[in-house]
């Protein structure tokens, strides 16, 4: 034997001894229970309505604005409304948007009418191709008569 694997027996009985001790796949880790949270908040503004919260703290909250590339907006029945800079003005703006929601409604009543008409087409092809098979039936059966 080499000395590098040579070892005393009783090494090797503590060896057996530490392994035993130590599971391979057994629960080595058990982390302590969390406590229980305390309340999340010990005031009690969350429960007052909007104008009460106002008038006990002089909050007064405004609409929302920001300004963008020089325009400022103003934030209003949950659209963004020019307030102002930029180059168009606010009724521009209504007047494009009525404009373009016109322009799709129309879009969409074309779309429906092409779909129309290609169905009137395709059934006029089917019963053209029907009155052309029937005719040729009737030009055989014709024929075979004479």
């Amino acid at each position: 034997m080499t000395p590098s694997l040579w070892r005393p027996k009783h090494q090797l009985q503590k060896l057996t001894i530490i392994k035993q001790d130590m599971p391979l796949f057994g629960n080595t880790f058990s982390p302590k229970k969390t406590p229980p949270r305390k309340s999340a908040s010990l005031s009690n503004l969350h429960t007052l309505d909007r104008s009460t919260r106002e008038v006990e703290l002089g909050l007064e909250y405004g609409s929302p604005m920001m300004t963008v590339g020089g325009q400022s907006l103003k934030f209003e029945n949950g659209q963004w409304i020019v307030e102002s800079g930029g180059t168009g003005t606010q009724k521009e703006v209504q007047r494009l948007r009525k404009r373009n929601q016109q322009l799709e409604e129309e879009n969409n009543l074309l779309r429906l009418k092409i779909d129309i008409l290609l169905d009137m087409l395709s059934e006029t092809t089917a019963e053209s191709h029907l009155m052309e098979k029937e005719l040729e039936e009737l030009k055989t059966y014709s024929r075979k008569k004479k």
